[in-house]
């Protein structure tokens, strides 16, 4: 079985929810995952209905949550890209079917890790794995070496009141 790499991208929410659907249909067949988180922090819904399924979904947070005026502080950066070797190592050894790296393309964009960074995870993964790139601002590159890309784009105006 052929892994693709697949993005999950555009200017609204909602890839994230979208890799994490996958995430439990792949364990629905028994398949492993390993998810990289590299912004949020805090505990949400979403990643504590993830823990029913800690045999076969590894969850990894490699975002600190914070922000100094908009700019990464070194130890933002660091978490980063300690993130990604972690990524690669997973990767390499082979045993999870599908590896999702939550909001990498926003990582990008912020300069948490560069663009060439994430391309040669990408050019790391195995033919056998899947792997599922979240985030907003997706670039060129990134979109040309993936297999699927999917714009996650708002199609009806917020309901928010004025």
């Amino acid at each position: 079985m052929k892994g693709y790499i697949q993005i999950y991208s555009g200017d609204e929410q909602g890839g994230t929810s979208a890799a994490l659907g996958l995430s439990l249909r792949a364990a629905g067949a028994g398949f492993k995952i390993f998810i990289a988180r590299f912004y949020q922090q805090q505990d949400t819904n979403d990643m504590n209905a993830l823990q029913r399924f800690a045999d076969l979904i590894t969850v990894e947070q490699y975002g600190l949550g914070r922000f100094v005026d908009g700019r990464p502080l070194p130890e933002d950066t660091a978490a980063a890209r300690k993130g990604l070797k972690r990524v690669t190592s997973i990767l390499a050894a082979g045993e999870h079917q599908l590896v999702v790296l939550d909001r990498a393309n926003s990582a990008v964009k912020d300069s948490l890790f560069s663009e060439q960074d994430l391309l040669h995870v990408m050019l790391a993964k195995p033919n056998r794995v899947e792997l599922v790139i979240t985030g907003q601002g997706a670039s060129p590159r990134i979109i040309e070496r993936a297999d699927l890309v999917t714009e996650v784009i708002s199609a009806k105006p917020s309901m928010a009141s004025d």
